[in-house]
């Protein structure tokens, strides 16, 4: 794919950047595409008995020897204005591809080398579900249809693939959505936090009391929390009812630093790790960050291709993970094996 083309459409699938009218239709449950069927491995966009390449290639250890899993949900990639479905049919060729080629290879795989990597693909809302007058005429129940695809899988994960290993939560945007209900069902003060490394939740808002016990990760180290950001061009703020309430960013709220891993309110260019763009190049040093009331504020990237299209756009919910893809990939490695050194303790 063009790089040029690949920026632009991370760009169309930038949440709230823009609001316009969609095609619609009345929401009906029997016009929801097939249910996938998580014994197949084909409803799975990565998982480690696939052997898939795509995600294979950023392993640089044996998937055997990892001691930890990745259940990693994918954002939002139903976009298109002309769309009148409510949710994405799983087994749509283009769908699946765009989920591969995107999501698996750009996000989950800054996951790779923590854990292994268990990403479903499910009949995921369309892009307007999120905005009135389409959230309160179909997008509800759409996102019901999309959170029981992910929670089936999720139980189908634990009753035949865990075995009692510790899990990376992860996800962005509308997966880090669901993931938000994920822990609320299934972590929040349960026995299952237990085996909770950390839940990487960037791009939609969690409050400071959104979780009973499960709370904000403040140091590099520290496990069985959530980290969580909402990434903005450095001085830039959202637009006025512009978003969502589970989508606005709000004051009550802590920010993670992606780059610090703790409480610090910036993070220099010296000690960012590393963006992955869609060179394919992991580009260290390239931004600097501050956060400032609920957002997380980065630089213009240096030294990338067509940087000059980063300058024309506030909203970098796009990059919320592709902007710190290495910084998180040691952070989450630094994670498993804080967690395994607290068992033994």
């Amino acid at each position: 794919m063009n790089l040029f083309r690949l920026i632009s459409l991370l760009f169309s699938i930038t949440m709230f950047s823009c609001k316009t009218t969609y095609v619609s239709k009345d929401f009906r449950l029997s016009d929801a595409p097939a249910s996938p069927d998580y014994s197949d491995l084909e409803n799975w966009a990565a998982h480690p008995k696939k052997n898939d390449s795509l995600i294979d290639i950023f392993y640089t250890t044996d998937k055997k020897n990892l001691k930890a899993d990745v259940f990693y949900i994918y954002p939002t990639l139903l976009t298109d204005n002309k769309n009148d479905s409510w949710n994405a049919d799983v087994f749509d060729i283009k769908q699946k591809s765009t989920v591969r080629n995107i999501a698996i290879k750009y996000q989950a795989s800054a996951w790779a080398n923590a854990g292994k990597i268990y990403s479903p693909l499910y009949r995921q809302v369309h892009y307007r579900s999120f905005y009135e007058p389409y959230t309160s005429n179909g997008g509800i129940k759409a996102g019901q249809i999309a959170y029981d695809d992910i929670r089936r899988a999720f139980l189908y994960y634990l009753k035949n693939f865990n075995q009692g290993r510790p899990i990376i939560i992860a996800g962005h945007s509308q997966g880090a959505y669901h993931c938000k209900n994920l822990l609320k069902e299934f972590f929040d003060d349960k026995d299952l936090q237990n085996q909770l490394i950390a839940a990487y939740i960037p791009g939609t808002r969690v409050d400071i009391d959104e979780f009973k016990t499960i709370h904000a990760l403040k140091e590099p180290d520290d496990v069985k929390g959530y980290l969580s950001w909402n990434t903005f061009r450095m001085n830039k703020k959202p637009k006025k009812d512009k978003h969502p309430a589970h989508f606005s960013w709000k004051k009550n709220q802590f920010v993670t630093n992606p780059i610090k891993w703790n409480e610090s309110r910036e993070g220099a260019i010296n000690d960012h790790k590393g963006l992955f763009f869609y060179d394919e190049k992991i580009y260290s040093n390239s931004i600097h960050i501050r956060i400032y009331d609920g957002l997380l504020w980065s630089s213009v990237p240096k030294g990338i291709k067509g940087n000059f299209l980063l300058k024309l756009i506030n909203n970098y919910h796009f990059g919320d993970v592709n902007l710190f893809w290495k910084d998180i990939s040691e952070n989450a490695k630094n994670r498993v094996e804080s967690f395994y050194n607290l068992v033994k303790n």
